[in-house]
């Protein structure tokens, strides 16, 4: 049992060590300039807001997802743009009345933690000084393409949403908002783009999303294009993935597109599969230093009689709000990050963890500490059989050690002779594996909520006792201190009374000082998780120990007899 811990031990610390590697720069930050979508002053409802300044150039249109060619608008002049503001529940709108496109959503639920203030700044999306718009809207036919962003439009307001008609071309695009204002129906009609040539409206998605984190290199690192097919699993393509020199094309149909950072998203949806999309283009754009922080995407989707409709996400990759429009939506940024099959329980951690928020009511802290417990508990009567069938193992131990160097040169007596062996004390061949097996149950569970606290918007920003952020690391660093403690004082229990061994003594002090070292600039959630889970284990651990001092020391390995005396 000795050496199968040790192995346990050892590739346990090989994945945790191998994790962070994936997650370096901790507290990396970025100088953001300031966006329009910083400057937007709180006002009415509904309102207007003329801009003091025209447009900035739009980034160059790619080439075409169609076969026909897209002209680019690189000569045509920029009208002079306004902006209406539209607010609606958790979210402000601030259209730019050229192009009828959302050029920042202001969340309310949610800080902008690059800045500390009283009260903070909101989080905004924007895409920054690259692009003064979320989106761009183009309609192409045959070998025409019309750029939404060259043409001025009338704004008409209603209680739910918005209306921009522009005359000449006719042009309708209304946006009717749910969801707490993160979602967006968005619905549009083009005049005389009926005919013999089919028609198709490309959607530029933004060419980044400004960080809203303290750790804006991180932040970066977690920028990426992502959509689900209709008959496949979510793709993921990072910035860093795309090369700046070759355009990739995906094509559809396809439920949905989307770009993202570490906590928010824009997405496109289509509400139904006829307005499904076609095809989605993406190329890398310019490299600073080793991150990729631009890149293009344009969505294509077929206009039918002149119409089409899609559903606009803007807003956190909130796990209930993604689940409630559907599509797979939820799986956007996947949780189980690089080790495959962690994403199932993943998505099982996230559903209990906030099943227990909402039950109890309670802070994300006391969640983390009743979710560590509630898996110590259901899982102690496999982890006592477990510790039972290890003291047997340990007490047979001289035995097997006799029988296998007896049969060393016949591993058919051999076999026979240790089976008969394991049924004389109640046990089977396969009580080594079930002894090690209730240590790694849990590993799955420790795994997935290592990509939990990476992705979660729910534990971002969320105090707990001394800690200012759950998602973040302990800036005192009491907490990856307290959890090494609380390892170390679970290996001392757990080598009392047991047989004396050189090497598992080492591992035993010397695991509780790697953990603490990785786990030192890890989520502070995570290490109170970690520490939660081994002082729920103390108690399982002194009994244990006790039953092994009732039994007395284990027996020294009796001297091996001769072949001759055993005949």
């Amino acid at each position: 049992m000795d050496r199968r811990t040790f192995l346990a031990l050892f590739l346990t610390a090989i994945v945790i060590v191998l994790t962070p590697m994936l997650f370096r720069g901790f507290g990396g930050r970025r100088a953001v300039p300031p966006t329009q979508g910083d400057t937007v002053a709180a006002g009415p409802r509904v309102g207007a807001t003329a801009s003091a300044a025209s447009a900035p150039p739009a980034l160059s249109p790619m080439p075409a997802p169609v076969a026909a060619p897209i002209a680019t608008t690189a000569g045509v002049a920029r009208v002079r743009a306004d902006t209406a503001t539209v607010e609606y529940q958790k979210t402000r709108y601030t259209f730019t009345t050229v192009g009828a496109a959302p050029a920042a959503v202001v969340l309310s639920a949610y800080p902008d933690l690059r800045t500390r203030g009283t009260p903070p700044p909101r989080a905004t999306l924007a895409a920054g000084p690259v692009s003064p718009a979320l989106l761009r809207y183009r309609i192409v036919r045959g070998g025409d393409t019309l750029s939404l962003d060259t043409i001025p439009f009338r704004v008409e307001r209603s209680p739910d949403g918005v209306t921009f008609t522009s005359g000449s071309p006719p042009i309708t695009l209304r946006y009717q908002f749910a969801n707490e204002g993160y979602l967006a129906h968005v619905t549009g009609q083009v005049g005389n783009a009926a005919g013999p040539a089919p028609a198709q409206l490309l959607i530029d998605l933004p060419p980044t999303i400004r960080s809203q984190e303290a750790d804006t290199l991180d932040d970066e690192r977690h920028l990426a294009y992502g959509y689900k097919l209709e008959h496949d699993d979510v793709k993921s393509v990072s910035f860093g993935k795309l090369d700046p020199t070759m355009v990739r094309t995906d094509s559809g149909p396809m439920t949905w597109i989307a770009a993202r950072n570490k906590y928010f998203l824009i997405a496109l949806v289509a509400p139904s599969p006829a307005a499904s999309f076609v095809a989605l283009r993406m190329q890398g754009g310019p490299r600073v230093e080793k991150t990729a922080p631009i890149a293009t995407a344009t969505a294509v989707q077929p206009i039918r009689d002149g119409r089409f409709a899609l559903d606009l996400y803007a807003g956190p990759q909130s796990w209930t709000q993604l689940r409630s429009i559907g599509n797979d939506l939820e799986n956007v940024n996947p949780y189980g990050g690089w080790i495959p099959g962690v994403q199932p329980f993943a998505t099982i951690c996230m559903r209990v963890l906030l099943w227990i928020r909402q039950t109890l009511n309670v802070s994300y802290g006391w969640v983390l500490i009743i979710f560590g417990i509630a898996v110590r508990l259901l899982l102690w009567p496999l982890n006592q059989s477990a510790m039972r069938s290890s003291l047997k193992m340990q007490r047979i131990q001289p035995e097997l050690a006799e029988t296998q160097k007896r049969y060393k040169e016949d591993p058919e007596k051999q076999r026979e002779a240790l089976v008969k062996l394991y049924q004389q004390h109640g046990m089977s061949p396969f009580s080594p594996i079930m002894g090690c097996l209730p240590m790694l149950l849990p590993m799955p569970v420790l795994f997935a909520l290592f990509f939990v606290f990476q992705n979660t918007i729910e534990f971002r920003g969320v105090h707990f006792l001394w800690l200012p952020d759950l998602s973040l690391r302990d800036p005192y660093y009491i907490m990856p201190i307290f959890m090494g403690i609380s390892m170390l004082a679970l290996s001392w229990i757990g080598m009392r009374a047991a047989p004396p061994n050189p090497q598992t003594k080492m591992m035993s002090y010397m695991m509780p000082a790697v953990m603490t070292m990785v786990l030192l600039n890890f989520a502070s959630g995570l290490n109170l998780y970690y520490a939660v889970q081994n002082i729920a284990a103390l108690p399982q651990q002194l009994l244990l120990t006790r039953e092994r001092m009732k039994a007395g020391p284990t027996p020294a390995p009796a001297p091996l007899r001769s072949r001759r005396a055993t005949t």
